[in-house]
């Protein structure tokens, strides 16, 4: 038995709904989020551990950071990539890991609660890591194709909907003209992330739209609109 689930589909709308219970859980352990967001908030409300380490390039390239999923789950940022001192593309890099965690591992077993395989386990689950090796722009940019290219694509929606909630998106856009780049900065600082992950999920929800190869923001064709209260459900 592997402790990586076999690859499924997910939805937007599901992977969407498990962000949103990552958040509760996070609630419910003492956690509860504020903007802006702290990532490592989110591992310790999950008892997963952040580490930094040199981490040095394979023959695949250089590698950004990665989740060791044992009886201690760990995740482990490449010390040598001076981007992930920047806020916003730590807690990307962060959340981007703990949607392996949520969406590709069996936790369980990873754990290992399963006590007749936990040797085997904590022996040979040390070489089953998720490496990250990309950026989120590129990410978003690169049309997914393999297996592996979807389970990026997946944990990347993950992060970006644990990062910008939709009623957090709204509150922090009152007052705020989303087709003005000053505002939009202004937006990415409250709100802890990047400014592409920003404009990415803003676009993605319908709420603006840039053309390819322009800089000029237009309104998105789906108004925001009204949500459950995450924190009152």
């Amino acid at each position: 038995m592997s402790i990586f689930k076999v690859y499924r589909y997910y939805s937007k709308a599901e992977i969407e709904q498990k962000a949103y219970e990552v958040l509760e859980k996070m609630k419910a352990e003492n956690f509860t989020p504020k903007w802006p967001f702290d990532a490592s908030c989110t591992a310790d409300a999950l008892g997963i551990m952040i580490d930094w380490q040199n981490i040095l390039p394979d023959d695949k390239g250089e590698i950004v950071a990665k989740i060791i999923p044992t009886k201690q789950p760990k995740i482990v940022l490449n010390n040598n990539i001076h981007k992930l001192k920047e806020e916003g593309f730590q807690a990307s890099t962060i959340a981007h890991e703990i949607g392996h965690w949520i969406l590709h591992i069996n936790q369980d077993l990873a754990r290992g609660s399963v006590q007749q395989l936990e040797l085997t386990l904590s022996i040979d689950s040390i070489e089953q890591q998720f490496l990250c090796r990309n950026v989120s722009e590129q990410i978003y940019k690169n049309r997914p194709e393999t297996q592996d290219d979807w389970r990026e694509w997946q944990a990347q929606y993950f992060a970006s909907c644990l990062l910008m909630p939709r009623e957090i998106l709204e509150a922090k856009r009152k007052g705020r003209d989303l087709t003005n780049w000053h505002h939009l900065y202004a937006m990415q600082k409250d709100i802890g992330v990047t400014i592409s992950n920003l404009v990415y999920r803003l676009q993605d929800l319908g709420w603006i739209n840039i053309p390819k190869g322009s800089k000029q923001i237009y309104p998105g064709k789906a108004a925001p609109n009204g949500q459950t209260n995450l924190f009152n459900r």
